[in-house]
């Protein structure tokens, strides 16, 4: 065989190998990203899917992450087949969580005054530093603040200690005061713009255990001291809603609120009392005092609170 045909010979089988190469390397499948996953996803309080214009909103998501997270975005988009006054969308970016595995997500966001009353979609995306993606989609729906079927709003929430006011009109009586154990302790709390059912809670509740529910389904009651529980039931009209009640007409009280001992062997959880014991013993130190409101039959959320300190010597 003379020195040419080598050589073609030779240039035929590179020719052949890097064929047989390309397409063994175009047969092999692309690598497979790992994905992040999402869990415990609450949009809206109470994970109700509600929104008001221009007030504050609720998102909650347990995010782990298939490699590193690069940032985590939400979009507010409105649907075909809806109409609405104008077009309108919003979406938010948060990379406070880039370079975690998991993050627990909880954000409350104003929903923008410029926003559009209806039904939007509602995107949760995770995006993975591996270039991995998720997308999940819930319904809500939002409201101008007038068109609301229920609106509930603190009107009263008072304190008082020994029989003298300790919280009054949103501060505190005498600055740097506690309450010490075995001073007996009352709460007027009311809430306006309500109908239909509801039951609020008065919750105090140890800072330390990291636990300050926003909806009644959130409760721990093993990590909160119950001070009074109230509900309403079958109001046709919005009203005023509190847990204690005065009858102007006979100048006697129809409800009167609860007392609590600080210091109490037992808190005034109904129908049946709950030992103040085990991750929930009164203990020198803030306490988270609030009110937990749930209106079933709306489906409406609302929480209030303050940090209350306390001196069990």
């Amino acid at each position: 065989m003379n020195v040419k045909a080598l050589v073609k010979q030779y240039l035929f089988l590179l020719l052949a190998v890097g064929l047989f190469t390309s397409c063994d390397e175009d047969d092999e499948p692309a690598p497979v990203l790992p994905k992040p996953t999402i869990d415990n996803i609450e949009v809206g309080l109470g994970n109700n899917g509600v929104g008001v214009i221009g007030r504050d909103f609720h998102l909650n998501a347990d995010i782990l992450a298939g490699d590193k997270i690069e940032n985590v975005q939400v979009r507010i988009q409105q649907r075909s087949g809806e109409t609405y006054s104008k077009v309108w969308q919003h979406e938010i970016t948060w990379d406070q969580y880039k370079g975690a595995k998991n993050a627990k997500v909880h954000k409350h966001f104003d929903i923008p005054a410029d926003a559009a009353e209806g039904n939007y979609d509602f995107l949760i995306m995770v995006n993975n530093q591996n270039g991995a993606k998720l997308e999940e989609k819930r319904s809500i729906i939002l409201y101008e603040e007038k068109n609301l079927p229920v609106n509930p709003q603190l009107s009263i929430f008072n304190l008082f200690a020994k029989g003298e006011p300790f919280y009054w009109d949103g501060k505190f009586v005498n600055a740097g005061q506690k309450l010490q154990k075995g001073d007996v302790f009352n709460s007027q709390v009311a809430i306006s713009g309500v109908k239909g059912d509801g039951k609020m809670y008065l919750l105090l509740i140890n800072k330390k255990l990291n636990h300050r529910p926003e909806s009644v389904e959130q409760i721990d009651f093993s990590k909160a001291i119950v001070y009074d529980v109230y509900e309403h039931k079958g109001w046709a009209a919005a009203d005023f809603f509190t847990n204690s009640i005065f009858d102007p007409a006979t100048f006697t009280p129809v409800r009167d609120f609860p007392n609590l001992t600080i210091g109490a062997a037992n808190d005034n959880n109904a129908p049946q009392p709950s030992p103040v014991n085990g991750a929930k013993p009164w203990e020198s130190g803030t306490y988270y005092y609030g009110v937990v409101y749930k209106n079933t039959t709306y489906d409406f959320s609302f929480f209030h609170y303050i940090e209350l300190p306390i001196e069990m010597k």
